[in-house]
């Protein structure tokens, strides 16, 4: 009933975003920022036993201006957080972040003034990486898992208005409670 009887076998029909989506995905080039254990098990995923190259991850990079994935590895101190933010502010859109362990998570065991309690405190963080290190086989599942988010990302004002969605539920989250206005005097009970 529909056009895709009319048309000869061997016609796709998709969108743009789609294909945008399909191609993004494929070849992702991550920015590695590795600061403690964590690169350890990010460098051994990109050796011969692993291969993260077959999810179109073969150049690890250290500019950040040819990459569009942050993989933040480890522990970051308050010292290394601006540096961290000017890297990700370098980044040209559409980009990603994965914070890897728990220490990029959270802080991990490093409760204290010099340790950034998790990475999303400077820079957004798209897929938390839990694990201390997390094996190179968990890497690959937050790689896959973010390639399904980056295929169904929009394109222009699509993407705007998300984005703009996003901003707004982030807010909503921010009060705890619904603010009222304050009043001269107020009744008593009872």
């Amino acid at each position: 009933m529909g056009i895709e009887e009319k048309l000869p076998s061997g016609i796709l029909l998709t969108t743009v975003e789609q294909i945008a989506g399909l191609v993004r995905k494929s070849s992702m080039w991550p920015a590695t920022f590795g600061l403690a254990c964590c690169a350890i098990e990010m460098m051994s995923a990109g050796g011969p036993h692993y291969d993260i190259a077959r999810y179109g991850m073969e150049k690890f990079g250290a500019t950040p201006r040819q990459a569009d994935l942050m993989i933040v590895a480890g522990r970051v101190s308050q010292k290394m957080a601006p540096v961290l933010r000017q890297i990700y502010d370098q980044m040209p859109e559409p980009k990603w972040v994965i914070a890897m362990g728990v220490c990029a998570s959270s802080g991990g065991m490093f409760n204290n003034y010099a340790i950034v309690q998790g990475v999303d405190h400077i820079v957004p963080v798209d897929m938390y990486l839990p694990g201390c290190p997390p094996r190179p086989e968990m890497l690959f599942d937050a790689v896959l898992k973010l390639h399904d988010k980056v295929q169904n990302t929009k394109l222009g004002a699509h993407r705007r208005r998300e984005i703009e969605e996003e901003e707004e539920r982030k807010l909503r989250r921010q009060l705890p409670y619904p603010v009222f206005a304050a009043t001269e005097h107020s009744e008593g009970v009872g």
